[in-house]
């Protein structure tokens, strides 16, 4: 199946179609959502998510997860 995924400047996939991604983008927004606009603290938000403290506490503070697209590109995926 050929799919269009968002790459930073050095062609390198981000987001959910990095290799390594396990969340969704959705659940990304979600958390940060939940902690910018609800004031959710991490653990409440870990304890919804079943993701480890750092996890969510590096997606909040834009550690993790950050890069925003340089430009899309076509690519063969499985599944």
């Amino acid at each position: 199946m050929v799919r269009c995924v968002a790459v930073n400047d050095k062609g390198i996939r981000i987001g959910e179609h990095h290799h390594r991604a396990t969340i969704p983008d959705a659940t990304v927004e979600e958390i940060r959502d939940m902690h910018e606009i609800k004031g959710k603290s991490y653990e409440q938000i870990r304890r919804k998510f079943g993701l480890p403290y750092p996890t969510v506490a590096k997606i909040c503070r834009y550690e993790r997860r950050a890069q925003f697209p340089d430009r899309w590109k076509w690519v063969e995926v499985n599944g």
